[in-house]
C-alpha cells in the first residue's frame, strides 16, 4: 500500500544554492537533505542464502533479487516463497533461505528492473530523474529502506533500524549543515511515527523537541493510512495478490507470516493505549501493564466511527470435522459441516479487529487467528500503532492524499468449503463513492459515509484523520489541478474547525474538472505550519508519480526559501508551465498553448509541433511569479 515526492524538495538544493542566503531567515535551505521512507512492499529484498531449486534451472544465490524477481517467481514459486515467508511467531527466516532489504536509492527505484518489468514496477525512478534534471547533488537524497515484512519492534530488535535512522538524520545534518525534509508514503508514515515515539525513549525528554527542530524541518505524509486500511482485512482472510502471478491462497500464506500484517489494520479513532513504559525513570523496564481504553463515542456508535462495519462473516453453526479440513479430509467430510444447519453471521467494527476480538471469534474456524493474536501490538513496549496519531511535534507538516475514488470500506465473508488457506471467500464488498455506500452489485448500503471517498486503497476517514492536526481556524483554497489563470480558484478564509469533525468546504466545483483542495493553518501553533492537500482522483499507489504533486511541492518549497515571500503558503492564484514538458501545441489556435509562458522554438530533431514549444523564460524567472 505503496512513493516519492521528497525529492522535489531537493530540487531546490541546486537552484537554491544560488538563490538562497541566510539574509532571508534563520535556515539556509541549500543545506537541506531529503529522507525517503518508502511504503509497504516498496523496497527490494535480496537473498542472503544459497538455495537450490529442484525442477527449475534458476536457483537463489546471495544478493539475488527476491522481491521482486518475476522470472523466479514464475519458474520456482516454492523456492521463492521460502525466501519471502517468515515464522509468524518469532519473525525468523525460513531455515532454507533468508532475505534482507536492499540499501540506497537503487533499492527503491524499480522493484523488478528490466526492459518490460522495470516500468511496471517503477516506484521512485521518475522522482530521481527530476532531481538529476534540476542538478540535485547525490548526497542530498537519502533513502532509508527497511524490511517491510517485520513488525515495528522487530525492525529495531533484528536490524537496529531506528538506531540507524537516527544516525542517518545526524549524519545528514553534519554532512550538509542543515535539517532534513522527511517524505513518507503509505506504511512509511507508520514507520516514521514509531521512530518519533522510540526517539522519546532514547534521548533526554528536555532535548527531544530540540533534536527534532535541529534535524527535521518538514514532514510530508503522503497517502498515510492514519486509521488503517480495510484492504488489509482482505489480504489477511482471502489473500491480495497485488497483480502478481500467484494464487490468492499463496498470497495469504505469505502475508500472514509477516509481522507487519497487522500494522495497517483498521482501528477505532476513539480508542487509545496508555503506554507506561518510561525508560528514563524505570531503567528500561515496564512499570505497569498498558491499558486499552475507549471514549464513550465508541460505544454510542457500533462502527468505531467508520462508515460501516468493516467485517461481516458467516461461520458454521456446527463445527463438525473442522472448518478448515486438510486435503485428505475433504472427501470424507463432504463439506457436511458447512451445510449442516444455518450459518451464523457476525459483524465486527474496526475496534474489534484491532483489539483481537474478531480473531478470537473465528479462532476455531481459522488457523491463522492464533498466529495473528500472537502478533498483537497491544503489548509493544514503545507504541501500540493501532491507535490515533496526534500531530507530530515538527515545525512544518504537510498531509497529502488522493480522494474521490471508489474505495473498499467493508467486506462480507463466508466459508468456501475448501482447505486452508482458501477457506474463506468474499461474497460482497462495500465501497464508499461520491458520498454514498454501495455494494459490489451496485445496491446502496446504509451507514455513515463521508462527504467524499478515499484513494482506491485507503478510506477517506483514515486519510483525512490529519485534518484533526489543523487548528480551530482554517483557510481553504480549491484550485484546478491543471495549469490555470485563476478564474476557477475559490477561497474560504477562517473556516471554523471542530476537533474530530470533518471540514467540508462550502465551495462549488465544475463537472469533469479535477481539483486540489488546500487546508492551511499557520496560526494555531506558534512557529509551526500545518497543511492538508486533497488531490482529486489521485490513486494511492501512483500518487508519488503525479506531476501535479511534484509541481505543488516545488512551488511550496521555492516560496519557503525565498526571502521576498509575503505569505505563509505559496499563492494558489494561478498555475502556468514550469518545465519544457508542460508546453504543448494548441491545434485549435495554431500556436503554442500558454503563449505568455511558451513559444515556438524549433530545435533539430523535433518530430512534432509540441516538441518545439518551449519555455520563454528560465525556471527561476517563472517561479518568481509565485512569491
Amino acid at each position: 500500500m505503496a512513493k516519492k515526492p521528497l525529492l522535489i524538495l531537493l530540487l531546490l538544493l541546486a537552484v537554491l544554492a544560488g538563490a538562497s542566503s541566510n539574509d532571508g531567515g534563520e535556515l539556509d535551505y541549500s543545506k537541506l537533505s531529503g529522507i525517503i521512507i518508502p511504503g509497504f512492499a516498496s523496497t527490494q529484498l535480496r537473498a542472503w542464502s544459497i538455495l537450490d531449486c529442484p525442477f527449475s534451472p534458476l536457483d537463489f544465490n546471495p544478493l539475488d533479487l527476491v522481491w521482486l524477481d518475476t522470472t523466479k517467481l514464475l519458474s520456482a514459486v516454492n523456492c521463492w516463497l521460502k525466501c519471502m515467508v517468515l515464522d509468524p511467531y518469532n519473525q525468523t527466516d525460513h531455515p532454507d533461505c533468508k532475505s534482507r532489504p536492499d540499501s540506497g536509492l537503487s533499492g527503491i527505484t524499480e522493484l523488478d528492473p528490466g526492459y518490460i518489468t522495470g516500468p511496471l514496477s517503477s516506484v521512485w525512478k521518475e522522482w530521481i530523474k527530476w532531481c538529476i534534471e534540476f542538478g540535485i547533488e547525490a548526497n542530498a537524497i537519502i533513502a532509508v529502506p527497511y524490511d517491510w515484512r517485520l513488525s515495528p519492534s522487530m525492525l529495531e530488535e533484528r536490524d537496529l533500524y531506528f538506531h540507524k535512522l537516527k544516525l542517518t538524520f545526524e549524519t545528514a545534518y553534519k554532512l550538509r549543515g542543515g535539517p532534513s525534509l522527511v517524505f513518507a508514503h503509505s506504511l512509511g508514515n507508520h514507520v516514521f511515527r514509531y521512530f518519533l515515539e522510540w526517539l522519546k525513549l532514547e534521548i533526554a525528554p528536555k532535548h527531544y523537541i530540540q533534536w527534532l527542530d535541529q534535524h527535521i524541518h518538514a514532514y510530508f505524509a503522503v497517502g498515510a493510512p492514519l486509521l488503517g486500511a480495510t484492504e488489509t482485512i482482505e489480504a489477511t482472510l482471502s489473500g491480495f495478490t497485488f497483480g502478481l502471478p500467484v494464487s490468492e491462497g499463496t498470497a495469504r500464506l505469505m502475508f500472514n507470516s509477516f509481522g507487519s500484517s497487522l500494522w495497517m489494520m483498521p482501528f477505532s479513532k476513539y480508542c487509545k493505549t496508555d503506554n507506561k513504559y518510561w525508560k528514563h525513570f524505570s531503567g528500561g523496564r515496564h512499570v505497569g501493564k498498558q491499558t486499552y481504553h475507549c471514549d464513550e463515542q465508541e460505544f454510542r456508535s457500533n462502527t468505531s466511527g467508520w462508515p460501516t462495519k468493516v467485517i461481516n462473516i458467516e461461520i458454521p453453526s456446527t463445527r463438525g470435522f473442522d472448518a478448515y479440513p486438510s486435503f485428505s479430509e475433504i472427501p470424507e467430510a463432504n463439506l457436511s459441516s458447512m451445510e449442516c444447519g444455518l450459518p451464523t453471521q457476525l459483524s465486527f467494527s474496526a475496534r474489534e479487529v484491532s483489539d483481537g476480538t474478531f480473531f478470537k471469534a473465528i479462532e476455531d474456524y481459522d488457523p491463522d487467528s492464533k498466529r495473528l493474536l500472537y502478533q498483537s501490538y497491544l503489548g509493544d513496549p514503545v507504541l501500540n500503532p493501532l491507535t490515533p496519531w496526534d500531530r507530530p511535534p515538527i515545525k512544518n507538516v504537510f498531509c497529502i492524499y488522493g480522494t474521490d475514488s471508489k474505495t473498499k470500506v467493508g467486506y462480507y465473508f463466508a466459508p468456501s468449503g475448501k482447505p486452508y488457506p482458501d477457506n474463506w471467500i468474499i461474497t460482497d464488498v462495500i465501497y464508499e463513492f461520491e458520498g454514498s455506500l454501495i455494494s459490489r452489485s451496485g445496491n446502496l448500503v446504509e451507514g455513515n459515509p463521508g462527504a467524499i471517498s478515499g484513494d482506491e486503497t485507503v478510506p477517506y476517514l483514515s486519510l483525512s484523520w490529519c485534518k484533526n492536526w489543523l487548528g480551530p481556524k482554517v483557510n481553504i483554497t480549491r484550485a484546478p489541478q491543471s495549469e490555470h489563470d485563476g478564474s476557477d480558484v475559490q477561497i474560504n478564509l477562517n473556516v471554523e474547525h471542530h476537533h474530530e469533525e470533518d471540514i467540508v468546504p462550502n465551495i462549488t466545483r465544475l463537472p469533469k474538472v479535477k481539483y486540489i483542495t488546500y487546508y492551511e493553518d499557520s496560526e494555531s501553533l506558534p512557529g509551526k505550519r500545518t497543511a492538508v492537500w486533497e488531490i482529486d482522483k489521485a490513486n494511492h499507489r501512483n500518487i508519488v508519480r503525479s506531476p501535479v504533486l511534484m509541481r505543488e511541492l516545488w512551488l511550496e518549497l521555492w516560496h519557503d526559501i525565498h526571502p521576498d515571500a509575503k505569505t505563509e503558503f505559496v499563492t494558489k492564484g494561478k498555475r502556468g508551465p514550469l518545465r519544457e514538458e508542460d508546453c504543448y501545441w494548441d491545434y485549435g489556435k495554431a500556436r503554442c498553448a500558454w503563449p505568455e509562458y511558451c513559444e515556438y522554438r524549433y530545435v533539430f530533431g523535433d518530430v512534432h509541433l509540441g516538441q518545439s514549444c518551449r519555455l520563454r523564460y528560465t525556471t527561476a524567472d517563472l517561479l518568481s511569479h509565485y512569491l
